[in-house]
């Protein structure tokens, strides 16, 4: 019963309805119909009134993998994480940015 429940508070075990349509081209009507099908457990959650649906992801991932099969959830998951990838560049580069800007100030008010 425990352990039932520790997967569901487990970081990355989880995924909401809204990333698995984004990340796995799902729609809403193949989550909803699986939901019903016993194929996804789920919770119910809901933020600023806004419900939505808490899902395992192992259990997308098996859904999708029986759907379009097993390369297309490898390509999905390797677009994910090239896209991920490219998120993190990008932040990266700001910051670095901001860092190289900060030291020109300092470097300034010391004369250097």
């Amino acid at each position: 019963m425990y352990e039932d429940r520790a997967i569901w508070q487990r970081k990355g075990a989880t995924m909401s309805d809204k990333s698995a349509r984004e990340e796995f081209g799902l729609t809403q009507r193949e989550i909803v119909d699986a939901i019903g099908a016993g194929k996804l457990q789920f919770r119910e959650g809901s933020m600023h009134g806004n419900p939505w649906y808490r899902l395992l992801r192992h259990e997308v991932e098996a859904l999708v993998a029986e759907k379009g099969g097993q390369e297309d959830l490898q390509q999905k998951k390797l677009e994910k994480e090239l896209s991920d990838l490219k998120k993190e560049a990008r932040r990266l580069k700001t910051r670095l940015k901001a860092i190289e800007r900060r030291q020109t100030e300092l470097n300034a008010a010391l004369g250097h």
